[in-house]
């Protein structure tokens, strides 16, 4: 007797799936882990003294019936404001079936948003994630927003934005490198049909606008908390690296959104408050640690449309989320996604292994 496994490569996981599925299942993936937290859990990650890093996903959603892990490798520099890599390997995710057990599906590369193809590493789960709050946080009928970054990430983020308020039609963006934000701006504009204007500092991309995106790999904040307009929506995804920082190859935590933003805050959404916890991300936990906000009035993203937190009460709150990503919950629905369609598109290799009872037994 044999398991069938379907082995996808980097290549036969392009094209599958749409930022509208990607976000409908990570909202799905978190409500469901309101009422079993079990499937769902922060990442974890480890270091060597190197520098490599390699980033764990575990976790599920029942009602997709998946759970599995996730694991990314990559190398990071030391030095520098910014936090960049000097290698990204390739993401590896094992699909399992969260009824039974069996492994389902190894999938080693990105699973990319369909229409854009690969921009950078892990977007579209990411996009997704901030898509669920551009579903309730943002005014109704808003029409600008202001983008931070230009890079892969970037990308992707504005179109989870445009996918979930297409009402949008001006787009202000802000990044270090004139050129950068430019080419961004040409390339974008035509291909999401939004008129997107570069802008020379970071003022200009928040002031007058009714969302503020931010998308990028700093440490610094971006700006000044005080510049935010009532009815603002922001949002912030810079990942975590306190582990870095308290082994001593980082010296700060990287953080986007200052205190200011926070303390302003009518209402403040993370992913897990867990990961809050865990990871201490600079924009929520250095706020925290000051008390100028508290854990218990950080909602998290599940709880968007329920009656724990409906979203946005009035036109005049200023909305914070802060994407805490790197959550198996939105991998593995994503990686259940794109098996299911690369299985109905006969991609992929079958490997046939044999049950462990099976294997020859030693003498």
């Amino acid at each position: 007797m044999t398991r069938d496994v379907l082995l996808l490569r980097p290549e036969e996981l392009q094209g599958l799936v749409s930022m509208k599925e990607a976000i409908n299942i990570v909202e799905q993936g978190y409500r469901e882990a309101l009422s079993y937290p079990a499937i769902a859990a922060p990442r974890r990650r480890v270091h060597s003294p190197g520098g490599v890093r390699v980033s764990n996903f575990p976790g599920g959603i029942h009602g997709l019936g998946v759970i599995g892990t996730g694991e990314r490798p990559d190398k990071l520099n030391k030095g520098g404001e910014n936090q960049t890599k000097a290698f990204r390997g390739y993401p590896v995710h094992l699909v399992h079936d969260s009824n039974n057990g069996q492994l389902l599906s190894i999938m080693i590369g990105e699973v990319d948003e369909k229409t854009l193809g690969y921009t950078s590493v892990m977007a579209l789960r990411t996009a997704a994630t901030s898509g669920v709050g551009f579903r309730y946080l943002p005014r109704d009928g808003i029409s600008t927003a202001g983008l931070f970054g230009s890079a892969g990430q970037a990308a992707n983020q504005l179109l989870a934005l445009l996918t979930e308020r297409p009402s949008i039609g001006k787009v202000k963006i802000y990044s270090r490198d004139p050129d950068n934000r430019r080419k961004f701006a040409r390339k974008y504009s035509q291909k999401f049909n939004v008129e997107i204007i570069p802008v020379s500092t970071p003022e200009e991309a928040v002031i007058g606008v009714d969302a503020v995106h931010c998308a990028t790999n700093t440490s610094v904040p971006l700006f000044d908390g005080d510049l935010l307009e009532p009815g603002q929506h922001v949002t912030g995804m810079t990942g975590s690296n306190v582990q870095l920082v308290k082994s001593g190859y980082r010296s700060s935590r990287r953080r986007e959104i200052d205190d200011r933003t926070a303390e302003r805050a009518d209402l403040i959404v993370c992913n897990l408050r867990e990961t809050i916890l865990m990871e201490e991300p600079g924009d929520l936990f250095e706020p925290m640690e000051k008390g100028l906000i508290r854990l218990e009035d950080i909602h998290e993203l599940g709880e968007l449309g329920t009656e724990a937190c409906s979203g946005r009460t009035s036109d005049a709150q200023i909305t914070y989320h802060k994407n805490t990503n790197g959550n198996g919950v939105a991998d593995l629905g994503i990686s259940m996604r794109a098996y299911e369609l690369a299985k109905a598109d006969g991609r992929g290799t079958w490997i046939k292994l044999p049950e462990p009872e099976d294997l020859p037994q030693a003498l």
